[in-house]
């Protein structure tokens, strides 16, 4: 017998055929719907999707419905689930078919700004952030209540087209676990649905890198005006000047040189002149050659 005000109870197998007909049905209209569907009774079981759950569980606000929307979503009643940016729209099959609706506030500027600065030069790569494989520390930080990544229950507006009276009725308690389990297997709605970008973690962690692996920037290197300025010198006329020095040597140095290299002991030879030459040709030759005296 049912109550004034309440629906009759529909079983859960009931319920299950309902979201079935209606996926096929809105599947035929050509609509695309994208169900929540869950293997066994773990909802969650990556980083993002087990963080998310437990980010929705920690808070006082929805402890009270939310075991209900646990069995709705294992049960496959979320006949379809989407995440935009800001926006959550889902069809839960229950005594009827109900629409909920979320508003999530965007991540504040400054507060997106501080968890890339912390993360910063900890996160390698954009495989690596997706798939959660993720320092302590880094994860932690993303995880922060109140100001992390995942939005408190101040920055979501919750509303079901059910009779319940209770923002967070059990409808809207099985959307925000079938997020959770969509984050297992696209977890870069996330990043969507708060309204910023995970490239920016990966900006700040290039950002970080250790000095030594970092060349100079194009603004700190010193050239040649600057170290002019610097040492009061002027560097093309030095530049010119060394050239010029170090492609010659001095001729005392030459002659140093052949100096040291010729035997100790012995005298230089002088050298031969032209009139030396005539001298001796004129003293071995006959007389008749020999030039007449003046």
């Amino acid at each position: 017998m049912a109550f004034y005000g309440w629906r009759p109870y529909v079983p859960v197998a009931e319920r299950r055929r309902k979201a079935l007909r209606e996926m096929e049905k809105r599947q035929k209209q050509g609509q695309a719907v994208s169900p929540v569907s869950i293997e066994g009774r773990t909802i969650a079981t990556t980083f993002w999707g087990k963080a998310w759950c437990e980010n929705v569980e920690r808070y006082s606000d929805y402890e009270n419905r939310l075991p209900r929307g646990r069995s709705y979503v294992c049960n496959g009643l979320v006949v379809d689930l989407q995440i935009t940016p800001g926006k959550i729209q889902a069809l839960v099959s229950g005594s009827h078919l109900y629409k909920v609706a979320l508003k999530v506030a965007p991540v504040a500027k400054a507060q997106w700004k501080s968890i890339c600065n912390d993360c910063g030069g900890a996160i390698d790569s954009l495989v690596e952030l997706l798939q959660g494989r993720l320092s302590k520390g880094v994860m932690e930080r993303i995880c922060r209540q109140k100001q992390g990544l995942f939005p408190s229950p101040a920055e979501i507006q919750l509303s079901c087209s059910c009779p319940d009276w209770a923002d967070m009725c059990k409808h809207v308690a099985a959307a925000l676990y079938g997020i959770g389990a969509r984050l297992d297997r696209q977890p870069e709605l996330l990043f969507r649905l708060r309204g910023v970008d995970e490239l920016e973690l990966l900006a700040s962690a290039g950002k970080a890198a250790p000095l030594s692996k970092q060349a100079p920037a194009a603004g700190k290197r010193l050239g040649g005006e600057d170290l002019s300025a610097m040492f009061g010198l002027d560097m093309a006329q030095s530049a010119t000047a060394d050239a010029g020095v170090a492609g010659r040597k001095p001729a005392k140095k030459k002659r140093a040189e052949k100096a040291a290299a010729a035997p100790k002991g012995k005298a230089k030879p002088k050298k031969k002149t032209a009139s030396t030459q005539r001298g001796k040709l004129s003293a071995g030759a006959p007389k008749s050659l020999r030039p007449a005296k003046e």
